[in-house]
């Protein structure tokens, strides 16, 4: 079994989707760029420390948050962040700075197709050379 692979986690179509993304650095100067390919996503939180699971949700911003595809994780700090899945397919999600991508900042989202037509996958086309 591989251990040590791009980690991939499975989503419904049209889940509601929120992520805490922590930076444990405590030395580093640098934040991290994280950046989702095939969605927008909403910040709504961010701060220095921590996470703190019972005490930061009560001050997300859920009124306007602010809609971007990459955001920079900050030194020793969090960004939480929401999206819906509502785009098929499988999604990478990784750091910009291609070295710490190689160290393992990156994972996948599978986007499972939904029930109608228009929320499906399209097939390849008929002339797509096979490998």
């Amino acid at each position: 079994m591989v251990s040590n692979g791009t980690k991939l986690l499975v989503l419904p179509f049209n889940t509601s989707v929120e992520l805490v993304m922590q930076d444990t650095s405590i030395l580093g100067a640098e934040s991290h760029p994280l950046h989702l390919h095939g969605f927008n996503f909403f910040v709504v939180g961010q701060g220095f420390g921590n996470f703190d699971q019972n005490k930061d949700p009560a001050n997300f911003n859920l009124v306007d948050p602010v809609e971007r595809n990459t955001m920079g994780i900050p030194s020793g700090g969090w960004v939480a962040i929401r999206f819906l899945a509502d785009n098929p397919g499988v999604w990478f999600m990784h750091c910009h700075l291609e070295i710490h991508t190689s160290w393992g900042l990156r994972m996948a989202w599978l986007v499972l197709d939904g029930k109608l037509p228009n929320q499906k996958l399209l097939p390849p086309p008929a002339d797509l050379p096979k490998c």
